[in-house]
């Protein structure tokens, strides 16, 4: 979430409101395609495996904070250890770098092209609808799907983030690296977003005790929500003035 920057990558003459419905339409419309679909899984493995790299190249280059061309190539070793190494610790966390860099040069285009309140509005949209396709049991059967899926030649599988025993959704990453870049471009702190989603996602993850699945998007939109209420109330005047020490002479 700390890692996209304020970048200008594209100037469309017009943001479009409906683009801020992205992550509820890709929620919803993957899901509906893996369970559909025949070959889909296999279809979504091989686009990650193209695209993942690319992003984080992108990333690298010009949509994280402190981002240089020079960066870009550090894609190859990375890509080779996360292929080579996807047993080890260091492997898998190669993936998971990727795969967040993706996310952050996919988040930092979104920002450019829809109204940053209508993608605020797409944040918890599609966390809502996470909590309620887990609640029904109608993503599980998706999500073991991208799980079991691997590329040929045992190649990273970035459809999904995995290390150790945990296992998360791409778009799970690209949820919070959108709330990164929309406070990014509008010039808010990233850094306390970033400790809230944390401090929410200890404190939901021990729900793990009685419910093997969870949405991990409820903790970046719950901090998405204390996040604005603060800064509504910081716009309020007078709220940041501290009371009076004594009675007025």
């Amino acid at each position: 979430m700390a890692l996209p920057g304020s970048v200008r990558l594209i100037a469309p003459n017009v943001r479009w409101g409906p683009w801020g419905l992205v992550p509820l339409a890709s929620i919803i419309g993957s899901v509906i395609v893996l369970r559909h679909a025949a070959g889909a899984a296999s279809v979504v493995t091989y686009l990650s495996l193209c695209a993942v790299p690319a992003l984080a190249a992108l990333a690298l280059a010009c949509g994280i904070r402190g981002a240089s061309a020079r960066l870009a190539p550090l894609v190859v070793p990375l890509f080779l250890l996360a292929w080579l190494g996807r047993h080890t610790s260091a492997g898998q966390l190669a993936a998971v770098g990727l795969s967040m860099l993706a996310c952050v040069a996919l988040a930092v285009l979104l920002t450019q092209v829809a109204p940053h309140r209508w993608l605020k509005a797409g944040i918890l949209l599609a966390s809502l609808a996470d909590v309620a396709m887990i609640a029904a049991h109608y993503l599980q059967p998706a999500q073991q799907l991208l799980d079991l899926t691997t590329p040929s030649f045992d190649l990273p599988a970035f459809q999904r983030v995995m290390f150790s025993s945990v296992a998360m959704g791409f778009g799970d990453f690209f949820l919070a690296a959108l709330l990164g870049a929309v406070l990014a471009a509008e010039g808010a702190r990233q850094d306390r977003a970033a400790v809230l989603t944390f401090a929410f996602a200890l404190v939901f993850d021990l729900l793990f005790i009685a419910i093997p699945m969870l949405p991990a998007t409820v903790p970046v939109a719950a901090a998405l929500v204390v996040t604005e209420l603060r800064r509504r109330r910081a716009r309020v005047p007078g709220a940041s003035l501290a009371p009076p020490l004594g009675p007025a002479p």
